[in-house]
């Protein structure tokens, strides 16, 4: 007896440390922040795992009924101007919850950084996450509240922005204005582009370096109005002003080049023009040159033929037909599926969307010159991106000037020639991967849908249908809808 109460004795205190040991492990298998690299680590999921292209190039004037193709929601709703009735990949709810997704992984890391007893050892990775976080909450004011007006911000409705991580299941928000959301993006990036180290990336082009921070500053005052702050950042991204060799070679390289060959370099992180990539879960690789409503040889026609140089768009030789000669496409756009298994016949696809690029920030400053009165540096930007899209360009001939621009567009307001030019350099450069729809939020141009066999959707300038739906789901944390 007395033997037995020993070993009983021993055995409760051995269960009674290996209880207490237990008890004083973490409730879950999350793991614990503790060092820079594992901020680091976290920080690969900041970014909006999602492509928008497939619902903003859908509803954009880009795209025509071609009788037949590929019927997918997320292509068929945004062209008839309708709430999008799908919530998976390439859909504005699964672009949506992606973002608040980089969002909460953003917060956290700006967390685990406050927390840190060091925490000037974190002081890159907490400019990372604030300038990641000041992208998302970016692009769902872009996609789901008016754009910005001076004379409307402060009472426009914008997006919940979110600073802190989650503590409770459901929490309340509210959408405050886009003023609001506007000076905290503002306050973020500013506050984070300043901490950030390019040296911390083994693959720059899929994080914030300081030249993707300075290209997003570029857009975001772009959209602000603040034009003298875009050329500043927009220079920044241009050391010594040595543009060309960050310029996606279109009429030089890349015309000595196979599609397939095209395909994939266009998103590769090893291509100077490409500031900012991310993977997305994403089907649009595959159809969107076949959807029901995509670019069909009459709208090719209208977006690459006659341009303000004379000349002839380097894109319209890389342009093809696929399938039909009504599936038009342009070898952007590439999939990258990965297996479940090394044998399984189901996966994953995935887009490499390229979030920043260097031909759009030399738009930027273009546009914000033309705005400042600064004409003559805004040709000089235009002269150079058309050296390196116009095929067989020659500076004499092709040459953008004043009286040229006034010309072509039939009007003696010079500011008005070059800024159509710009919208329409874009509309070619960006085809078919969604971008055209930022300008026409911005300019509020007018888009009309014709179907074949008969009837229009129409989208007006002011139309509330230019805002994405904000999901039902997120009613339940107190966001209300857009108007219908």
């Amino acid at each position: 007896m007395k033997r037995l109460l020993i070993y009983t004795s021993v055995f409760l205190a051995f269960t009674a440390a290996g209880c207490k040991k237990y008890l004083e492990q973490p409730p879950d298998m999350r793991a614990e922040l503790n060092t820079p690299e594992q901020v680091s680590r976290l920080l690969g999921t900041a970014y909006p795992q999602a492509n928008y292209m497939a619902f903003t190039e859908g509803s954009s004037d880009n795209v025509a009924d071609k009788r037949s193709g590929t019927i997918e929601n997320t292509n068929t709703d945004p062209f008839q101007f309708r709430d999008v009735r799908d919530d998976q990949e390439d859909s504005p709810e699964y672009y949506w919850n992606a973002c608040y997704a980089a969002i909460a992984a953003a917060n956290l890391a700006i967390q685990a950084c406050d927390k840190a007893p060091d925490p000037e050892n974190y002081r890159s990775q907490k400019g990372e996450a604030l300038v990641a976080r000041a992208y998302a909450h970016f692009m769902l004011v872009t996609f789901f509240s008016e754009t910005y007006d001076p004379a409307t911000a402060a009472t426009s409705p914008g997006i919940p922005y979110v600073t802190e991580p989650e503590n409770v299941v459901i929490k309340q928000y509210e959408r405050k204005t886009v003023a609001y959301v506007y000076e905290m993006i503002e306050n973020d990036l500013l506050m984070g582009m300043p901490m950030l180290d390019n040296n911390r990336y083994s693959v720059p082009a899929y994080h914030f370096t300081t030249t993707a921070a300075y290209a997003f500053a570029s857009r975001f005052y772009l959209f602000k109005q603040d034009w003298t702050k875009a050329v500043t950042y927009a220079t920044l991204v241009f050391p010594d002003n040595n543009i060309t060799p960050m310029l996606r070679p279109w009429n030089t390289r890349y015309m000595t080049i196979t599609y397939l060959e095209l395909f994939s370099i266009y998103a590769k992180a090893t291509e100077p023009a490409n500031l900012l990539l991310v993977e997305t879960p994403s089907v649009y690789g595959r159809y969107y040159f076949n959807f029901r409503y995509a670019m069909n040889p009459a709208k090719r026609n209208e977006i690459l033929s006659d341009n303000v140089t004379g000349g002839e768009w380097a894109f319209w030789n890389q342009s093809y037909s696929s399938g039909s000669t009504e599936n038009q496409l342009i070898p952007k756009v590439n999939e990258y599926f990965v297996r479940s298994t090394v044998n399984a016949g189901i996966g994953t696809a995935y887009v490499m969307v390229p979030l920043f690029t260097a031909e759009e920030v030399l738009f930027n400053r273009a546009e914000a010159y033309t705005y400042l009165n600064n004409t003559g540096a805004a040709i000089e930007d235009l002269n150079t991106y058309a050296a390196t899209r116009i095929s067989s360009y020659n500076a004499g001939a092709h040459g953008i000037t004043p009286s040229r621009v006034r010309n072509f567009y039939g009007t003696n307001n010079l500011q008005t020639a070059l800024i159509r030019t710009i919208l329409d350099f874009k509309r070619a450069e960006y085809v078919q991967e969604g971008m055209r729809w930022f300008d026409i939020l911005r300019y509020r141009i007018p888009v009309s849908h014709t179907v074949v066999g008969g009837g229009t959707f129409n989208l007006t300038g002011n139309d509330p249908r230019r805002l994405f739906q904000i999901p039902s789901s997120a009613a339940i944390s107190g966001v209300q809808g857009n108007p219908r």
